[in-house]
């Protein structure tokens, strides 16, 4: 009975610091970052590259997911307000009939982006993967990243404590009910930001590197 209760005061207590470590890994993203991400076009400095950032285009029961569309649509404002030059369309790509680089390709030149004007990254399975690439693969040491603030937030500070000149501009987000499931899954991302920093994680592919133009 003594080695049950002794197990779960352990428990509790490593439940405890997690916790707090959560708080504090978002805390920390959260101050770092704030002065570098924002929703106001004017504020961006202009970048040779925007670094879009991946998700599905379609939610799994078959609804548009509102997380996709407001990114396209915040890239192609950035790039006809003149802040950046070039998109690199960075996502997942590891299952058949999945693409999320050619779809992101796709929309963008619908809303009148030039096809010659988007690099595709098609190994950008994680942020971190997004991030990295960028800089070792297409050469880029600043541009400005286009996803949801909190995802920004995220990937900025990636970014930033790499060596790399980043900025977010944030796409629409969704309403607080539509993105709950979201956003506490971000909140745990946070912390293991901190966890692949401590054990030195790289992107899970390298590859030869791209001239952007």
């Amino acid at each position: 009975m003594k080695l049950f209760k002794k197990i779960i005061w352990i428990g509790l207590i490593f439940l405890g610091l997690s916790v707090l470590f959560i708080f504090w890994a978002n805390a920390k993203i959260e101050n770092d970052t704030e002065d570098f991400i924002t929703s106001d076009i004017s504020k961006l400095p202009g970048e040779k590259v925007g670094l879009l950032l991946g998700t599905s285009k379609i939610l799994a029961d078959g609804r548009k997911n509102l997380y996709f569309y407001y990114r396209i649509e915040a890239t192609s404002q950035l790039y006809k307000s003149g802040k950046i030059k070039n998109i690199i369309v960075s996502g997942d790509n590891s299952r058949k009939h999945y693409n999320e680089p050619d779809d992101m390709k796709n929309e963008l030149i619908k809303s009148g982006v030039p096809a010659d004007h988007i690099y595709e990254d098609f190994a950008g399975f994680r942020t971190l993967d997004s991030v990295v690439r960028a800089k070792e693969i297409f050469g880029q040491n600043s541009y400005i990243i286009i996803s949801q603030q909190f995802h920004n937030e995220r990937a900025v500070f990636l970014a930033r404590r790499i060596g790399i000149e980043a900025y977010g501009y944030n796409a629409k987000d969704v309403n607080k009910y539509a993105g709950f499931k979201t956003n506490l899954r971000e909140k745990v991302a946070r912390a293991k930001v901190f966890w692949d920093f401590l054990f030195g994680v790289e992107p899970k592919f390298g590859g030869d590197k791209i001239e952007i133009k």
